[in-house]
């Protein structure tokens, strides 16, 4: 199972999300369909504020959001993350890259796990690419920070404050 797979997993499984056993399997229901696409969008829009303010800790926060909402999506349906190749034309255009990063999303209302695999996918590439971020590092941090967040209140899978990513990105 995908490392970052098995943290999202972990962190349902503590806070008392529902999801089948892995490697069981279950469809998602129209509503959750709807919702998680509603984290998604949330998430990228965020990144796409980040992105117009020129933050760059931003934007590697919402991407590794993004990331975490994908994986979520995957493991309410019991599912492993699959393979799925990714290309961005890095052609100096952010434009480029958030088109392709809203055409994964929207891919998503389909439910289907290879298409919340392709843009947990993407998220990767984009931090390690467009970033040059650690990807692996972030994640960790973002996760941890969502485990401390849901110890003091409950609430979503995305980040109410995001922690200080500034140690993730390559000098």
């Amino acid at each position: 199972m995908n490392d970052h797979l098995r943290l999202v997993r972990d962190f349902h499984q503590k806070y008392g999300i529902s999801q089948p056993e892995y490697p069981e399997t279950a469809h998602l229901s129209d509503s959750e369909i709807i919702l998680r696409q509603s984290l998604l969008l949330q998430c990228g829009s965020d990144i796409c504020k980040a992105i117009s303010g020129g933050d760059l800790e931003k934007i590697l926060a919402g991407l590794v959001d993004l990331a975490y909402n994908a994986l979520a999506a995957i493991a309410l349906r019991g599912d492993d993350v699959i393979n799925v190749t990714v290309s961005w034309r890095q052609d100096g255009s952010v434009l480029s890259m958030v088109k392709t990063l809203t055409d994964r999303m929207n891919n998503c209302n389909s439910g289907e796990t290879v298409d919340y695999s392709g843009l947990y996918a993407l998220c990767r590439h984009l931090c390690k690419f467009f970033l040059n971020a650690d990807f692996d590092n972030a994640f960790q941090l973002v996760h941890d920070s969502l485990i401390a967040q849901q110890a003091l209140h409950a609430g979503s899978e995305t980040l109410d404050k995001a922690p200080d990513l500034s140690t993730a990105f390559y000098e």
